[in-house]
């Protein structure tokens, strides 16, 4: 199979409200590249939130998709991170997170209820975020000579390469992703250049 070549995000962190019977929920979206990132701003959030009832919540990271995970935070059991993953997935959305903070009104909503308002807040943070289109690349450590540096960035810039990172001095080094699609043709440019290093980064 062939691998992806693209994929689908949102490009910026948003928060929107929901309120039913009392009860507010307020979903934050954000864009994360591993579970770290998440952890972090799950911290954030309780500290903002110190008195909600509960911080539910559900992401999806990765090219695959398959890293994912939900949370109820105790709400009963598929009430809440499972309807948030749901919005998430029905936008074909990864490296991408939302956590809903409730506040209790007083009124227990129920089973349906709960849902209904989980999946309400999360589709109304996602509507507000632009959904980009992102190229899936592979990432790659780059040496040579500072001599070189212009060929090295031409071929980068031609193959639609990222520069994630660069070290430029006499023995310079840079880390570049290079597009699924591309990485045959900006290995085999890179290669014919005199002593050049490529390492594929796992």
């Amino acid at each position: 199979m062939k691998p992806p070549e693209y994929y689908h995000t949102i490009d910026r962190q948003a928060s929107e409200e929901f309120k039913d019977r009392g009860s507010k929920f307020i979903a934050y979206a954000y864009p994360v590249a591993d579970s770290e990132a998440f952890k972090k701003y799950l911290c954030e959030l309780k500290k903002e939130h110190p008195k909600a009832v509960h911080h539910c919540f559900a992401y999806r990271i990765g090219i695959t998709g398959d890293n994912f995970r939900v949370s109820d935070d105790g709400e009963p059991s598929g009430t809440a991170g499972k309807p948030i993953l749901g919005q998430i997935d029905s936008r074909s959305l990864t490296n991408t997170a939302v956590i809903v903070v409730r506040y209790f009104g007083g009124t227990l909503l129920g089973v349906p209820g709960l849902i209904n308002a989980y999946k309400t807040a999360t589709a109304l943070v996602l509507q507000t975020i632009p959904i980009i289109q992102k190229q899936v690349e592979q990432p790659y450590m780059i040496r040579f000579d500072y001599t070189q540096v212009n060929d090295v960035m031409q071929i980068l810039k031609q193959g639609n390469c990222s520069v994630l990172e660069q070290d430029l001095q006499l023995f310079s080094s840079i880390k570049a992703g290079i597009p699924n699609g591309r990485v045959d043709e900006v290995l085999h440019r890179l290669g014919d250049l005199r002593n050049v290093e490529l390492v594929k980064i796992l």
